[in-house]
């Protein structure tokens, strides 16, 4: 996948996790929709860690593993194509 296409994916992926959390909060006996969460959140973390492995971490402040000073190397969101 491109950058882009991985941080579409990334982003479509948080998306459902949060609904997923959030039908969870009003129905907590839903033993699919639980499981659905956990695997979204599961492929959620491999995107992230291929992401960051291949273009830089996605957060800084601790939330993500970086060389000191990467962050500030790393292009910003308007130099991506």
């Amino acid at each position: 996948m491109t950058q882009c296409e991985l941080m579409t994916r990334i982003g479509e992926v948080q998306f459902v996790c949060v609904e997923l959390n959030l039908y969870i909060d009003t129905h907590p006996d839903d033993s699919a929709a639980v499981g659905d969460l956990n695997s979204y959140s599961a492929l959620l973390r491999e995107l992230i860690a291929e992401y960051e492995s291949e273009y830089g971490p996605l957060m800084g402040f601790g939330h993500s593993p970086m060389e000191a000073g990467s962050w500030v190397c790393s292009a910003w969101p308007w130099e991506r194509a």
